[in-house]
């Protein structure tokens, strides 16, 4: 029977990698695949806004949570790949990194009530009783239609760590950049004593991840300094700066009767909801001035009902940006966790000549949201929000240190240790 799901698996792969509409560097992404799915999202099961980081061997679980907008439910399996430290796929099996199956059914599903769009909810929880995990290191999930299994719906990153290694982090303006009024740098310590390395340099690598993104992540760092068990990444380069950015927009759709703030109006047209965001000011040369928010994430919730998976409904959000004039040499993007930090016709914000203003129509599921406006220059893939939201070094961001190992004797590699902190309070001059 095992030998059986292996071959399956194997076979899935093959036929993944031989499709000409979904490329390989597209499975090993956060992307959907179909236009029929919203609301994918993937934390650990103790709270909803945490980061995709699953301890290995221990109680933590997580879940993943998305959305089919149809009148009918579809039968969907899931399975992983093991990826190296760069999202390549692993020089491993499937029966070497998992325990169990290697393809599973998705089960728990239910059709959404008393909603003016109709859709099912689906929901995974991992590791579960039908498999678990037996490595660290980068996994994709994939969710496919159980009777297309060479037609992937979803593919989202997640990490597993060993927790081996202990890690000190440190963020300040740089020392050594000329903007460091915008800029903030990243310094931190590995401490490795119960590992047996033999050259860190070599064998060890190191990433930054700003509010848990992948497109300006900082890779494959190498230490500055090496000491007994012990690594350091300082300030004596400028491999481990960011751009600062600024506190994100936000709105709150959780409740369809009321007008709370940044919303212009909510009106009922065509068996469905339209909720208008009052028009967004430009804030590249403004002051930096502190609030709360989720750090581009979003938080499905709603106010008239109990049970927000599928009591909560779909309505078309509009945002506006006026500008005097159409921006050439690239587009301007509504970017966050709201389009899983995506740059595709689904955020892409269209110029009206006649308003003097950029809009973008997005059908959201109700909570509360996390934005900003990205301006993706022709030929690039990393977007900037400074050109529209300034960049400051006082703005609060949320950092992950992924720390990989690679033993020369082992065919993959390790995730050894990882840790999140938040620079509110901690942010040094």
């Amino acid at each position: 029977m095992r030998i059986l799901f292996f071959i399956s698996f194997q076979l899935i792969i093959i036929v993944i990698n031989g499709q000409t509409t979904n490329s390989e560097s597209l499975l090993f992404t956060n992307h959907i695949y179909d236009n029929k799915i919203k609301s994918v999202q993937l934390y650990q099961a103790r709270w909803n806004l945490s980061y995709p980081i699953l301890k290995l061997h221990s109680a933590d679980k997580m879940v993943f949570h998305f959305d089919l907008l149809d009148d009918q439910a579809e039968t969907y399996s899931y399975t992983f790949i093991h990826c190296d430290k760069d999202w390549n796929r692993s020089d491993i099996f499937p029966n070497d990194y998992t325990d169990g199956f290697a393809e599973n059914q998705v089960e728990d599903y239910e059709s959404s009530f008393n909603t003016t769009v109709k859709y099912t909810h689906y929901k995974i929880t991992i590791p579960n009783d039908r498999v678990q995990l037996k490595l660290s290191g980068n996994y994709i999930l994939v969710v496919s239609p159980i009777d297309r299994p060479d037609e992937p719906s979803i593919t989202q990153r997640f990490i597993v760590t060993e927790d081996a290694v202990k890690i000190a982090a440190d963020v300040h303006r740089p020392m050594i950049s000329a903007d460091n009024n915008t800029q903030q740098q990243v310094d931190f310590t590995v401490a490795y004593p119960g590992l047996s390395i033999s050259d860190p340099f070599r064998n060890i690598y190191a990433f930054i991840l700003q509010n848990g993104r992948w497109d300006n992540a900082k890779r494959n760092l190498k230490p500055d300094f090496s000491g007994v068990n012990e690594l350091k990444y300082n300030s004596l380069s400028d491999k481990n700066i960011f751009q600062g950015g600024n506190e994100y927009r936000y709105f709150d759709i959780k409740s369809i009767r009321y007008q709370s703030e940044f919303i212009r109006g909510i009106d009922f047209v065509n068996a469905g909801y339209n909720v208008y965001l009052f028009p967004s000011d430009s804030r590249e040369f403004k002051p930096y001035f502190y609030w709360q928010d989720f750090n581009g994430k979003y938080y499905i919730a709603i106010q008239e009902g109990k049970k927000y998976d599928i009591d909560a409904d779909y309505v078309n959000v509009l945002f506006t940006l006026p500008t005097k004039q159409f921006i050439a040499g690239g587009n301007i993007y509504v970017s966050g966790g709201l389009n899983n930090w995506q740059f595709d016709n689904n955020n892409r914000m269209i110029f009206n000549p006649d308003k003097g203003e950029y809009e973008c129509s997005m059908l959201l599921k109700q909570g509360w949201y996390n934005y900003e406006y990205v301006y993706l220059k022709n030929g690039t893939t990393d977007g900037t929000a400074s050109f529209f939201e300034g960049s400051h070094y006082e703005t609060e961001n949320d950092y992950s240190i992924l720390i990989y190992y690679r033993n020369p004797q082992d065919r993959y590699d390790r995730v050894v240790g990882t840790t999140t902190f938040n620079t509110l309070n901690r942010l040094s001059n």
